[in-house]
């Protein structure tokens, strides 16, 4: 198993809302990043993806909203993949202040549009571990 992956990010003051807070839709553009850089760390780029003819598509997302964050705050972006059998997989990620503070759960179902045939890919899991460099930071 890979050691926790996560990203810090500091909230920038034109991310907040009008009571201060981080504005919820910036909570998915934290959960993102972090799944890009995951993707980096592991070898594979956007245009990797491309060049293969797959891309990577959220299905669902939930947030649960767990602590406000602030200007300045300074957190950690967690993602981890959990693997099923089908045509998709999970994802869970914390939003966390460096305190330990849970800010945000973030939960995703996903898989890997074939973008040719417009239709997800049947085994997600060996496709990326047939492109990465190092299929471990994906739990594979």
């Amino acid at each position: 198993m890979a050691d926790e992956f996560f990203v810090p990010v500091t909230v920038r003051g034109y991310e907040t809302d009008v009571q201060g807070h981080l504005n919820q839709a910036v909570y998915l553009q934290y959960a993102e990043h972090a799944r890009w850089e995951l993707f980096e760390t592991a070898g594979i780029r956007q245009q990797d993806l491309q060049a293969a003819g797959i891309g990577p598509v959220v299905l669902e997302t939930t947030i649960r909203y767990k602590r406000e964050l602030r200007a300045g705050d300074k957190v950690e972006v967690t993602c981890a993949f959990e693997w099923g059998t089908g045509k998709t997989f999970r994802l869970a990620q914390l939003i966390r202040k460096v305190d330990g503070t849970v800010s945000a759960e973030v939960t995703a179902v996903g898989g890997f549009l074939d973008l040719e045939a417009r239709r997800l890919l049947a085994d997600p899991a060996g496709r990326l571990r047939s492109l990465a460099k190092d299929a471990s930071r994906f739990g594979l």
